[in-house]
């Protein structure tokens, strides 16, 4: 058997072991990562908004996102693992009468951060390689080159939705999301880029179809087109990414969000379409720490709120919610509060429109107009 076959075979074997529920290899060649072509267009045209970090270059002044090779050139192969997060809890759709709660992503409900789980069973993975080539010829392999690996989970200059495409993870959704026929796109991405010449799987087909659901259900049209997303719209961004002020126009469409959004992965029917019904053949994650954490599902609005700075700090140690800072936070309540409807929360933003943040105030002061208007 071939060595970059038994190699490969050994790495999705270490993934399993690891507690990865898919793993997949990929061959690093730039004309097959055809999606990063369109990378350098869609920065120009402003689409990444604030996020700087999208916008890296390498000492040629090419953006290091575009190609694995500008930050790795001696990468071979990428192994790509995803770990499901699902749960058995409601989809946001299904709680939108719940207008004094606020929606945390799915994702972000965990015990403990997703980077720490997915890392850990990376390095896993990742020992297990540099023991099979130090060991090579015990093996019965070839002598092997002197091994390199990078591990990632969101945290470098690469796309790994594109990885996990031809990686046969899944293909990109219409919502720019890897869908999976099995588990749907309810899955954490882990990378490893090795100087390994391994065996690649085939890419994902894709299967969306004509469905358009997650374009048409999109509160604020971030999905400008099939595949095409303008981030600056999008809820993620604007509660997560987005500091200052958000957009006037597009206060009404982020309704309840206060971290992120889960809308275009609720209402696909690779997730069962946004009914729970739908889920009953729905696997869920096990990994441990991935379990939600109750006070994260669906949160009171004026306990987010009327949180104190200490209150934050401890409460959300360790959680992908300190993203947004106590800040973001506070000011995406505020919005909340004032797309709800809910007059009960007059006497909150009152004191929130009178805060030292003069973003939470002008973000309050705006709620309010909202829910005194005849």
């Amino acid at each position: 058997m071939d060595s970059s076959v038994r190699l490969a075979q050994l790495a999705k074997s270490a993934a399993s072991d690891a507690g990865f529920d898919l793993c997949g290899i990929a061959a690093i060649s730039e004309p097959e990562f055809r999606e990063l072509a369109h990378f350098p267009a869609w920065i120009a045209a402003g689409y990444a908004g604030e996020m700087e970090y999208l916008k890296s270059k390498d000492e040629r002044g090419q953006l290091k996102r575009a190609s694995p090779r500008a930050t790795a050139p001696w990468a071979r192969s990428v192994i790509v693992c995803a770990l499901n997060y699902d749960t058995d809890e409601p989809y946001s759709t299904e709680l939108a009468h719940h207008r004094e709660r606020g929606w945390i992503a799915r994702y972000a409900w965990s015990q403990q951060d997703y980077h720490d789980v997915l890392f850990k069973k990376l390095r896993q993975v990742e020992a297990r390689l540099h023991q099979a080539v130090d060991s090579s010829s015990a093996l019965g392999l070839p002598p092997q080159p002197e091994l390199i690996t990078r591990c990632y989970v969101d945290t470098g200059p690469h796309v790994e939705r594109v990885y996990a495409k031809y990686a046969g993870i899944g293909w990109i959704g219409k919502n720019t999301c890897i869908l999976n026929e099995k588990l749907g796109s309810w899955i954490f991405l882990g990378v490893i880029l090795t100087s390994l010449e391994l065996a690649p799987d085939l890419p994902a087909a894709d299967r969306c179809g004509t469905c358009t659901r997650c374009i048409d259900a999109c509160p604020t049209n971030a999905l400008l087109a099939p595949y095409k997303l303008d981030a600056t719209r999008c809820i993620s961004y604007l509660t997560i990414e987005k500091r200052g002020k958000i957009p006037e126009e597009l206060r009404p469409g982020i309704g309840n969000h206060v971290f992120g959004c889960d809308i275009c992965q609720d209402v696909c029917p690779w997730n069962g379409g946004a009914t729970q019904t739908a889920r009953s053949s729905a696997t869920f994650a096990s990994a441990p720490g991935l379990q939600p954490r109750p006070e994260l599902v669906n949160p009171a609005l004026d306990w987010l709120a009327e949180m104190s700075r200490e209150d934050f700090q401890q409460t959300f140690k360790g959680s992908p919610l300190k993203r947004s800072k106590y800040s973001g936070l506070r000011r995406n309540a505020a919005v909340a509060m004032g797309n709800s409807g809910e007059r009960a929360f007059i006497p909150s933003l009152e004191k929130l429109a009178c805060d030292e943040d003069s973003i939470v105030a002008s973000h309050a002061a705006w709620a309010l107009q909202q829910l005194v208007k005849p």
